[in-house]
């Protein structure tokens, strides 16, 4: 819990597919969850809902995500599940691989703290 988890000040927008909810809203909860610990405002997080399904997903989201962190400026984090098996993503979802929406929400986090505290002087 160093210096680069000050999310004092920042805010987030966290984009949910509503496809495959059994999987979405355990990892929507999840950063959520890691939102709340660093103490980030509830007002200070945007969630946007229905994404498409596991081609243009995996396709065209990591273009997407990184287009949009060059072109802003801000971090964008990549927290798409892209699994063969529903038990891949279960497992990701909170189960034995943990929650990979807090791991996103953390790098989140981070990296906005990085850039908004750190880098930019």
């Amino acid at each position: 819990m160093g210096s680069v988890t000050n999310a004092k000040g920042l805010r987030f927008a966290v984009v949910v597919a509503r496809f495959n909810e059994i999987i979405t809203n355990p990892l929507l909860e999840g950063a959520l969850q890691t939102f709340k610990q660093y103490s980030v405002k509830e007002e200070d997080i945007t969630i946007r809902g229905d994404t498409t399904h596991y081609d243009a997903v995996a396709n065209s989201a990591a273009s997407g995500v990184l287009n949009a962190g060059l072109s802003s400026g801000v971090p964008c984090i990549f927290g798409v599940l892209t699994c063969d098996s529903m038990e891949q993503a279960i497992n990701r979802a909170g189960g034995k691989s943990g929650n990979k929406g807090s791991e996103a929400a953390l790098t989140a986090i981070e990296m906005a703290s990085l850039f908004e505290h750190h880098l930019k002087k």
